[in-house]
């Protein structure tokens, strides 16, 4: 993709949605920011920053199997062409 498609798209509004990561990069910021008052809130901002660490590795382990997969199938498609 060249420079000029790139800025029309910008331009237009055109551009991706953030990314898987951006989402969670949010989250993480937002959950550190929270100060649980009680033990019981502390617990809990805990678990769920810990869910979130689970969430980031599966969905690099995600990332990695749909790019073999992409690469796969490139290797069919030129192997057809």
């Amino acid at each position: 993709m060249n420079l000029n498609d790139m800025t029309r798209r910008f331009l237009m509004g055109e551009s991706r949605a953030p990314s898987i990561q951006s989402y969670l990069q949010s989250l993480k910021e937002i959950l550190s920011t929270v100060r649980g008052g009680s033990t019981t809130d502390r617990r809990r901002l805990e678990m769920a920053q810990n869910h979130l660490k689970e969430i980031r590795r599966h969905t690099r382990k995600l990332q990695e199997h749909v790019s073999k997969l992409e690469e796969q199938v490139k290797v069919l498609e030129e192997g057809k062409g």
